[in-house]
């Protein structure tokens, strides 16, 4: 079955090793607050961490009490990084399988390009309505998250 799939970009005053060495500070991740009826994230915890940090998972609670995994399944700080997202709660288990987030950097003199790419797995064709509409709304969440990173130095 075809994902749904969306991406978001920013340009970034952080170079790509230091937003990637965000992703694995935890204290960090309640900053995403979310759009609407998706949630913003209340607590992030290492499940398991590797030394070479693909393998890592990280068991998330959203605010409204939803739960998910995110494991890193690809590690290149300078370049690109993966998260595969799964072990949702409901209601989000009885829509889709899984979500993947594709971060890719590039370089701008002292700026870094920065986009975020989606792919949300669906359970079943049926479910595409439901999730197209959390897409368009996750979007927006992940634009606000990047905008609020462009001012976070």
């Amino acid at each position: 079955m075809k994902p749904i799939r969306f991406s978001c970009e920013a340009t970034l005053p952080q170079q790509p090793e230091v937003i990637a060495s965000q992703i694995l500070d935890l204290s960090k991740w309640p900053e995403f607050n979310g759009y609407g009826p998706v949630p913003g994230i209340k607590q992030a915890e290492f499940e398991t961490k590797t030394a070479e940090i693909v393998g890592t998972r990280i068991r998330v609670t959203n605010r409204d009490g939803s739960t998910h995994v995110e494991e890193i399944v690809e590690w290149e700080p300078t370049r690109r990084l993966r998260l595969h997202m799964y072990e949702f709660s409901p209601p989000v288990s009885r829509l889709a399988t899984s979500f993947d987030e594709t971060w890719e950097f590039e370089r701008n003199g002292d700026r870094t390009h920065v986009v975020r790419f989606f792919e949300i797995h669906l359970k079943s064709v049926v479910t595409r309505p439901l999730l197209w509409l959390i897409s368009f709304l996750l979007k927006r969440a992940i634009a606000r998250h990047l905008e609020q990173m462009r001012h976070d130095e």
